[in-house]
């Protein structure tokens, strides 16, 4: 049973401010071994993870170096926490209302470029990314506003990166983006990451790093992915138009302007595909009302997926109709599709919420198992509510995963949504109510997906809520030491790009001197860390070079190490919560007499094929020269 820990995080003596779409991310930021939740409504807020204290805020659009900004405007997508910039050092980043996009350091103060504001409306979509695999990475946005030029791509530094922004071209048929849709990722297995960007007409482009278009199969007769258009029927598309004239096949096609993207391997063969979840509508009649959500699963080429018995060139139909289009009702239900094996068998499950007030949950078969969709909707509550984007979790790691999400009511019902959680066949675990709202608003809940991470420092894990109108919440989540974490936040992880291919795995390196005297005994440092999920089967040697020693010492934070003269070795698990930290030390040698330039190499693989090399380079008897101090 989930356990509220706190609640109204960031919120003042009297309200709080309205949360939106926005999962927060959770991060030992300022290094003192206490984790921080940040997250945004309007402001921006590091808060402690134990109590939910205040620890900073700020205005969004300014830093902390002016305390008494205006906010300029609210916050839809979800906070970025990542090393962008390859300093070692994690960084926030946030996109708003008014069309401002700010990369802060840990302490709540811009980086060096930053803020940009490419437009003057709301930016709803934000993810980072490595596109050229060189190990900073680029921040992209995309605006919600009436224009087929919609996304922007910023490297670290703050500036514009060469092709960019798009669509500013005839190669694909584009307009504004209204919910944080796109995704990033290596598609092609070119060694390079692609981006894909749904957009309010029936179109999907993708584009390569330089913001070129991505050619679709030759089937299409020549075209980009962004001059196929999507329909229910794959004939129309093959044929490249519909008559919209109220026949089924002619009229039924899918706008994607809330429809997100990801780009996953959905049946463990090495190859990426990309789902896609959007709108369907009569073209014909045009809409309100919609018909149904959609989703789709697309090849590298744009062409429908169908491997392995798994045929996808036709897809679900008539998964529900709108209980409600219209905000002013209540808040407009996202279908963020989230990539999960629930089964435990290596195929993907593509959950989402819909505007039918139910959580779906299909299996590559096309079909819904056990009691899947659920409903956080009964007609006789009599109010609407709508579910949240879901975070997927093996809580027990019996091989069977748990869906965790939440819901929303509707507005003037004087009702509060809930916090859920269900077995991997759709069954309710647990479903307790959220805070009610604070400050005097008839109604809450939380719009998006909850955020997994033990935010405390004991072993178990805690869901971290970003609620409507109680501020951020947190719950402990008791006997989860063990829990394997799938879809930990909204978007997949803190880079929020909806890539889910497998952990990503990451290595640092560390000395505790550079220039060591003769028979100075050292202490070397490998930290090791996986983004997106955990990492089974690792693996890490470490040779010494002639004039280093091996001199004891060797600890691990988890896993298998050994020792074997001059080579060192560890073996085991890199969890997405827990870096492996791993230290030894070694003894610059007796015989070295001299200045030597020593290098220890450490050779890192992740038991997928991908090999990491790390290097700590030393200068036994070396001199330290200091550079003179210039003062203006």
């Amino acid at each position: 049973m989930p356990v509220l820990k706190w609640q109204q995080g960031g919120c003042y003596s009297s309200w709080c401010e309205t949360g939106w779409y926005s999962s927060p991310a959770v991060g030992d930021i300022d290094g003192d071994n206490q984790p921080e939740v940040i997250a945004s409504a309007y402001s921006i807020v590091a808060l402690n993870g134990a109590t939910g204290a205040l620890e900073w805020r700020t205005a969004s659009g300014f830093d902390r170096s002016n305390p008494g900004a205006s906010n300029v405007g609210r916050t839809w997508p979800g906070i970025v926490l990542a090393d962008v910039d390859q300093d070692g050092k994690q960084e926030i980043v946030s996109a708003h209302g008014g069309g401002w996009v700010s990369v802060y350091n840990s302490q709540g103060y811009f980086e060096p470029g930053w803020p940009q504001h490419p437009i003057p409306n709301e930016l709803r979509g934000l993810l980072v990314t490595d596109l050229d695999h060189n190990g900073d990475l680029e921040i992209i946005v995309t605006g919600a506003y009436g224009s087929r030029v919609n996304t922007w791509v910023y490297e670290h530094d703050g500036s514009l990166r060469p092709g960019w922004p798009q669509l500013n071209n005839d190669g694909g048929y584009a307009w504004g983006v209204y919910n944080d849709n796109a995704a990033a990722g290596d598609l092609d297995d070119d060694g390079t990451g692609e981006i894909i960007v749904p957009s309010d007409v029936h179109y999907l482009n993708a584009y390569n790093p330089d913001g070129s278009h991505i050619a679709a199969n030759p089937m299409y007769g020549g075209k980009n992915w962004g001059q196929v258009g999507i329909w229910e029927s794959p004939g129309i598309e093959l044929r490249g138009w519909g008559a919209c004239n109220g026949d089924r096949a002619e009229s039924y096609r899918t706008n994607f302007a809330d429809g997100p993207a990801n780009i996953v391997d959905v049946n463990s063969d090495g190859v990426m595909e990309v789902v896609v979840t959007g709108n369907v509508y009569d073209c014909e009649a045009g809409y309100p009302p919609s018909r149904y959500t959609g989703v789709y699963i697309f090849n590298a080429d744009r062409s429908r997926f169908n491997t392995g018995g798994f045929d996808w060139r036709t897809v679900p139909v008539n998964t529900g109709a709108p209980i409600s289009e219209d905000y002013n009702i209540i808040e407009s239900a996202q279908s963020n599709p989230a990539m999960a094996d629930l089964d435990g068998n290596g195929l993907q499950e593509i959950l989402f919420a819909s505007y039918d007030g139910r959580l779906h949950a299909y299996w590559l078969d096309q079909s819904e198992h056990g009691n899947w969709p659920f409903s956080v909707y009964h007609p006789a509550d009599g109010y609407l509510s709508f579910a949240s984007e879901p975070a997927v979790v093996d809580l027990d790691a019996d091989g069977h995963a748990e869906v965790i999400f939440t819901s929303w009511t509707q507005k003037g019902s004087g009702q509060t949504g809930k916090l859920y959680i269900l077995d991997y066949l759709g069954n309710l675990l647990f479903a307790v109510n959220l805070p009610p709202a604070f400050g005097g608003t008839s109604w809450n809940g939380a719009l998006p997906a909850p955020t997994l991470a033990n935010i405390d420092n004991d072993p178990d894990l805690e869901v971290v809520i970003n609620t409507a109108h109680s501020g951020v919440a947190a719950y402990d989540l008791p006997g989860t030491a063990n829990a394997i974490v799938q879809w930990g936040t909204g978007r997949g992880s803190y880079w929020r790009n909806g890539f889910i291919l497998r952990g990503i795995l990451q290595a640092s390196v560390s000395t505790s001197s550079l220039i060591p005297v003769t028979g100075e005994v050292i202490t070397d440092t490998i930290t090791l860390a996986s983004s997106f999920s955990s990492l089974d089967n690792v693996s890490l040697t470490a040779e010494l070079p002639d004039g280093l020693d091996y001199a004891g010492g060797l600890t691990t934070t988890s896993g298998t190490p050994q020792v074997t003269d001059k080579t060192i070795t560890w073996s085991g698990a890199v969890s997405l919560s827990d870096p492996v930290i791993i230290r030894f030390q070694a003894q610059v040698s007796p015989s070295i007499s001299s200045v030597h330039v020593l290098t220890t190499i450490f050779t890192i693989k992740d038991g997928f094929g991908h090999t990491l090399q790390r290097n700590i380079t030393v200068i036994a008897n070396g001199q330290a020269i200091y550079l003179p101090v210039v003062r203006r």
